[in-house]
């Protein structure tokens, strides 16, 4: 390996860094900079900045300037205006249908992004809130590997006295070396299971490449309300900021059909001028009487003849995006039920296959507890003792998936219901 790739691989692990955040401090960390909010922000400040641009013909716009020229002869003009010493002329739209609708759009589309914004946030707090999750599961059956793996070493070493002493066949030598090879095996993919969740989290919180977030040890339970699956469908079709979304855009269009059908319709605009003349232009030699101040205050209008076809092919354009946004909502709806009632059934199926998990758990310890006493009677080796401690920590370990499973189907029943953040900041 060269020198530089070398240094620059010492220099990135150097800049490497590993936080320890509590899930609050992690969630408000996010909701701030994921790259993903972060982006919504600036579409939202790009609307706004549209919504300024389509009202802006409404809004008086005064311009100063001179006209002054030398003239010999008739004083001719300049692009339409008599030369004059200072010219002064403002212009705005008073009655303009197409626009109106066109800035009413782009306030829709602004409100839209605003929805977008929340709707990137939801989808941030249960990410993070699932890699938080993810990473307390990982280290907790760490542990219990770990300890397993001790009490499995132990049944090795005792197994294999055993074997040379010849009161146990050498089968199960090598049946005690594949235990431990394969608590092993799930001790490695756990720790890189750990690195890689912390990994993620550090990249949804929006920090440097590189960087981890370590789970500050908490309770993180999900402890929002949890309401019946009737009423949870239909606060989630209530408060969907997706669905919001998609009406926002079904507004929006239906907007911009109107401002197409609006172009036949007249339109007016204020026109106001001054011009300071000066006799040095011969005004006076030419025109029976000089004046050196002079307004103009008026309304122009302008009555469409003959538009042309276009108007009423953006019009079909549009409403054939009015019928597929319509189709939309219509899947989102359907998804959102189903996608609730998935998660009920889950929360349901967890909940049984914990309650499952629990009674094996407690088998298994009164089982080391009975094997324990055995143990102090001569009843059984400490190999079976060591054997039951293993047996336990695998309990221990389908009992946190099924908890792991249990949290996440109610993390997928908060986030659909629009709760998830505020459950998360209890």
């Amino acid at each position: 390996m060269k020198a530089p790739v070398v240094f620059f691989l010492i220099a990135f692990s150097a800049a490497a860094e590993v936080r320890t955040l509590t899930l609050r401090e992690a969630l408000d960390i996010a909701l701030k900079q994921n790259p993903d909010v972060v982006l919504a922000r600036l579409d939202q400040q790009r609307a706004r900045a549209q919504n300024t641009i389509e009202k802006d013909p409404f809004v008086p716009k005064v311009f100063a300037g001179s006209g002054a020229a030398y003239t010999n002869g008739f004083p001719m003009s300049i692009d339409g205006n008599a030369p004059a010493v200072l010219q002064a002329k403002t212009q705005m739209a008073i009655f303009n249908r197409p626009q109106s609708l066109r800035a009413a759009q782009a306030n829709e589309s602004a409100r839209g992004a605003e929805i977008d914004i929340g709707l990137r946030q939801d989808e941030v707090a249960y990410r993070v809130a699932s890699l938080f999750f993810d990473a307390d599961q990982a280290a907790r059956s760490l542990t219990a590997i770990e300890l397993q793996l001790q009490s499995l070493t132990r049944v090795r070493e005792l197994t294999a006295v055993r074997v040379s002493e010849g009161r146990e066949v050498s089968i199960e030598s090598s049946r005690a070396d594949l235990k431990v090879l394969q608590a092993q095996q799930r001790q490695a993919e756990l720790a890189d299971s750990i690195a890689d969740t912390e990994t993620s989290l550090a990249q949804v919180l929006g920090f440097n490449p590189g960087d981890r977030v370590q789970p500050a040890q908490e309770d993180r339970r999900v402890t929002g309300q949890i309401d019946s699956e009737e009423a949870a469908i239909q606060q989630a079709l209530d408060n969907s900021r997706e669905i919001k979304r998609l009406e926002s855009n079904l507004q929006g269009k239906n907007l911009e059909i109107k401002s197409y059908k609006a172009e036949r319709l007249p339109k007016a605009n204020l026109i106001a001028q001054y011009s300071l003349l000066s006799r040095f232009n011969n005004y006076d030699k030419f025109f029976p009487r000089f004046q050196r101040n002079n307004f103009e205050l008026g309304v122009s209008f302008e009555i469409p003849i003959l538009t042309g076809r276009s108007s009423a092919a953006y019009v079909v354009q549009a409403q054939m995006d009015v019928d597929k946004i319509r189709v939309q909502i219509g899947q989102t709806r359907g998804r959102i039920t189903g996608d609730l009632q998935h998660a009920y059934r889950d929360i349901r199926r967890t909940e049984s296959a914990q309650k499952l998990a629990r009674a094996d758990l407690d088998l298994a310890r009164e089982q080391l507890s009975l094997d324990l006493t055995r143990y102090d009677e001569g009843q059984v080796t400490m190999a079976q003792v060591e054997a039951s401690r293993a047996a336990e920590q695998e309990k221990w370990i389908v009992y946190y998936d099924t908890q792991h499973a249990l949290e996440v189907a109610r993390l997928t029943v908060l986030r659909q219901t629009g709760t998830l953040v505020a459950s998360l900041r209890q």
